[in-house]
């Protein structure tokens, strides 16, 4: 299968439109080495053909497309590469993209869990606001490790497992959580067996986790924080890491530290990364850091095969 990362950035991209951080401030000026980033979704396809998955609509959906060509195929008049849709969560940066699809001329197929539907069916009614348009033909995501796939996709399976995280902050269980408010998928292609884990936004690495990314070719986690008080030492935010529903990387049990226990010859990779992660600076300590535990910081257009 083939894996493109379309964006790779948190909520705001990078820089974030209102943001003088020294990452944001530092990218526009022109003195600091580092690349811009939409905000994080990925598009996945088998070897042959031209359809593929959708991980997250991204606010940036539009600019991502036309920049892949691969997603606007032109088949046909009104013609699309996207066969359906997969929400790891409901948060803004991964759901609003909804609405710059809804052009479609038959309803998105679209796979979410069912905490997910009723949070962009009542807290931010993105699901209600489409029926208006192309319509919403939804399945229901598993999340007991049942394995499922895409119609027209055979050649892919998923699996997913619900992770500890946070509901988006305008769910009725922001601050007490339910399985499927936030998944990581695992990624099969049936044909090479090759597997991608998939877990853009992840609170805690629990054992069973920790067995799906150790069981994987390729990880791609959460990478938004190098730190718990990121954004309360820059004063740009009220919270730690772990209040919002990420692990930083840093620090003891951080990411790097499960990330280094993976087997040998695992490809790690972060994305969703925040605009004032100091990886994003290209040559900063923490990107070194990173660089000798051969853990990658994604970037927009950057491809995978597996």
């Amino acid at each position: 299968m083939r894996i493109t990362v379309l964006g790779s950035a948190a909520g705001g991209g990078f820089p974030q439109w209102n943001c003088n951080c020294r990452n944001c401030a530092g990218l526009r000026a022109g003195t600091l080495r580092a690349k811009p980033r939409t905000q994080s979704s990925i598009f996945v396809r088998p070897d042959a053909g031209d359809d593929g998955v959708l991980f997250n609509a991204s606010p940036d959906i539009l600019e991502q497309i036309r920049s892949q060509r691969a997603l606007q195929p032109a088949r046909a008049l009104r013609d699309s590469a996207i066969a359906g849709v997969v929400l790891i969560d409901a948060q803004i940066d991964h759901a609003t993209g909804l609405f710059m699809l809804r052009e479609r001329t038959a309803p998105l197929p679209l796979w979410c869990t069912d905490p997910v539907a009723q949070d962009l069916s009542q807290g931010n009614p993105v699901l209600r606001v489409l029926s208006h348009y192309c319509g919403v033909a939804r399945q229901t995501i598993p999340i007991d490790g049942s394995p499922f796939e895409l119609p027209g996709l055979p050649e892919l399976s998923f699996r997913a497992l619900a992770l500890s995280g946070k509901a988006a902050p305008y769910s009725p269980h922001r601050e007490h959580p339910v399985a499927g408010d936030n998944i990581g998928v695992t990624i099969r292609d049936r044909k090479s067996g090759k597997s991608l884990f998939y877990a853009p936004g992840l609170g805690a690495v629990t054992p069973p986790v920790f067995d799906a990314m150790a069981q994987a070719d390729a990880v791609m986690v959460d990478g938004t924080f190098w730190s718990d008080d990121e954004m309360l030492r820059l004063g740009v935010g009220s919270k730690r890491a772990h209040e919002i529903g990420h692990l930083p990387q840093s620090g003891a049990g951080g990411m790097i530290e499960w990330l280094n226990r993976l087997p040998a010859g695992t490809r790690r990779m972060l994305i969703h990364i925040n605009n004032t992660n100091p990886i994003l600076d290209e040559d900063s300590a923490e990107r070194a850091t990173l660089a000798r535990a051969g853990i990658e910081p994604c970037e927009d257009a950057m491809t995978l095969q597996l």
